[in-house]
């Protein structure tokens, strides 16, 4: 296609909303971010409002058509990823509180974030059903996930709030309706965060889960809210939505009425679209492109997308389906149809480093200073290791934290463990509130999120993957010591985005161009747009090699003892 085709991408994060455009090449002509509102009333809870999301979004898309300097009439296909969070709407499609602390009266708060933890109870006793649908969560479900947050609406609302609800739906599918007025959901939404089981696996809603763990009101009313049900009623990654945008929403956002809307995914699904075809060369490119089928399945199995922001996600995919305990899936066709992918996670990364640093005495300190240099904290710390480095004789930045040991469950565990109740560790901990102590709990944190992906590897691996290329992106791939730490532990290559910023919007934009007639196929617009930036290789000397396994091993030793020492507290041994 010619380079006056455009596509749009919208991605809505923890944080912030985001747009961007690309071109038929895959590269960004525009991009632009626009921060959101999130409401933490009580620990574990986390809220947000569709409104206020919706208007980040209008803006964003406007400010990238006016960078741009396109014509709307340049734009022909849209596509929206989102965090998997619960929207709430009442009969008449307007929001609805989920809001405890104000007895259920904030409507603006229509949105339980990803991140509220409030249904861990609810997620435990579904969990003890043991029933077969677990299966398909690596056999526990999370409270994160949206059925637990439905159960738990279920036994809070009062009646008469419960029974207004109209519509339950994963924040993707909300962003998809808002555009289109369509109510279609997504394979990716329903099947990842709603117990559903997509053709070839079920029957779609399973009733007896449903009966057995509490939510038998919804087979009364043929599963109406939770939506899904019906001919054309579950969609394919990308595939057309209803009759494209509608005339209040491309009225809202500068676009043209009709223009073509892909099926939403959830927000670490679009990084993985966007990065695991990407090639680092145009012969690469094309070998790829001339057999679809072949390197589809050979690649796969053996590409690690790793998504890393608040919290991050690996994705991975296979022609067969492959059950990992406490990975979630295998998932059929929520990415590209037929394939199964399964999905590990870390409930706190970003989020972490954040914690560390920001609860640091020396924080002010080291923000002056880091100031003074025209540079971010971050920037500002990575080169103090050095400065240490120097300082104390050591040859390897990574030696500081010898006797410093982070374990970073401090939201619980995502993956392989599926446990929410895990909590971090430090050990080592002194009295010193200097910056050098300040860096070197930086990096001890960089160290422990990268054991975890080491972990999740291994589980995948052990089970029949065959990881050993890991396809990086997110707001973390801009430290290069993350980057070389998670490739030193895990010892896989590292594949990097052309656009660190933009990775999960492209791979919303990728959306847009299937939906637009670029290509039926989606994983060929992933091969075909997709584009790799450098490469980072894991150091394969003895001494980095030993020391990460020793700092491995401590990372194992730490979460057995964590155990150890509540099952002394609770008279177990």
């Amino acid at each position: 296609m010619s380079k006056e085709s455009y596509y749009l991408g919208v991605d809505v994060g923890t944080g912030s909303a985001r747009s961007a455009i690309i071109d038929s090449t895959g590269q960004v002509v525009s991009l632009d971010v626009e921060p959101i509102l999130t409401v933490n009333p009580e620990h574990d809870i986390y809220e947000q409002s569709t409104e206020n999301i919706w208007k980040s979004i209008c803006k964003t898309v406007r400010t990238v058509m006016t960078q741009s300097k396109l014509d709307a009439k340049s734009i022909k296909g849209v596509g929206f990823d989102a965090t998997c969070s619960l929207v709430v709407l009442n009969k008449e499609n307007q929001p609805l509180s989920i809001d405890p602390v104000s007895n259920f009266t904030r409507d603006e708060l229509n949105v339980i974030l990803w991140a509220d933890h409030r249904a861990i109870d609810q997620a435990a006793r579904i969990n003890a059903t043991k029933h077969d649908v677990l299966r398909y969560v690596g056999n526990t479900i999370s409270p994160e996930m949206e059925i637990p947050k439905t159960l738990w609406l279920k036994e809070n609302l009062p009646q008469e709030k419960w029974n207004a609800i109209g519509q339950l739906m994963d924040l993707p599918d909300f962003l998809s309706f808002r555009a289109t007025g369509s109510t279609a959901r997504s394979t990716c939404s329903l099947t990842c965060k709603c117990s559903f089981l997509p053709k070839w696996v079920g029957q779609g809603w399973e009733p007896s889960y449903f009966k057995e763990i509490g939510l038998g009101c919804l087979i009364d009313e043929e599963f109406e809210i939770l939506g899904g049900v019906g001919d054309g009623e579950v969609l394919y990654a990308g595939e057309p939505i209803g009759q494209g945008l509608t005339e209040e929403a491309a009225a809202q956002l500068g676009l043209l009425p009709g223009t073509p809307v892909g099926s939403s995914c959830i927000d670490a699904y679009a990084g993985a679209i966007a990065t695991l075809g990407a090639t680092s060369s145009d012969n690469e490119r094309n070998d790829m492109l001339s057999s679809l089928k072949d390197s589809l399945v050979k690649q796969g199995p053996s590409r690690l997308a790793i998504i890393c922001g608040t919290s991050s996600c690996h994705i991975t995919m296979s022609s067969e389906p492959i059950f990992v305990p406490g990975v979630w899936g295998p998932y059929r066709s929520v990415m590209v149809p037929d394939m199964w992918c399964a999905e590990g996670g870390q409930s706190s990364t970003g989020q972490l480093i954040d914690f560390i640093v920001n609860t640091h005495p020396a924080l002010q300190e080291t923000k002056q200073l880091a100031s003074e240099k025209n540079q971010n904290i971050y920037t500002f710390l990575t080169e103090h290791l050095d400065v240490l480095k120097d300082r104390r004789g050591i040859s390897q930045v990574q030696d500081l934290t010898r006797d410093l040991h982070i374990y970073p469950d401090f939201h619980g565990n995502r993956s392989p463990l599926a446990d929410p109740s895990l909590r971090g560790t430090v050990v080592g901990v002194s009295l010193d509130k200097s910056v050098d102590d300040l860096a070197l709990r930086y990096l001890a944190t960089l160290q422990a999120i990268a054991c975890q992906t080491r972990h999740i590897i291994e589980s995948l691996n052990h089970q029949g993957y065959t990881i050993d290329t890991l396809c990086i992106s997110g707001g973390l791939c801009k430290s290069q010591l993350f980057v070389q730490t998670v490739a030193d532990v895990s010892q896989c290559r590292v594949i990097m985005p052309e656009s660190i910023e933009g990775a999960v919007v492209i791979g919303a934009a990728f959306l847009g161009a299937k939906a637009s007639g670029l290509s039926t196929d989606l994983w060929e617009v992933m091969v075909r747009l997709g584009r790799a930036g450098s490469t980072v290789l894991p150091r394969t000397d003895k001494e980095t090699v030993e020391f990460h396994n020793k700092k491995y091993r401590v990372f194992h030793a730490m979460l057995e003892d964590q155990k150890k020492y509540r099952r002394i507290m609770n008279n177990e041994e």
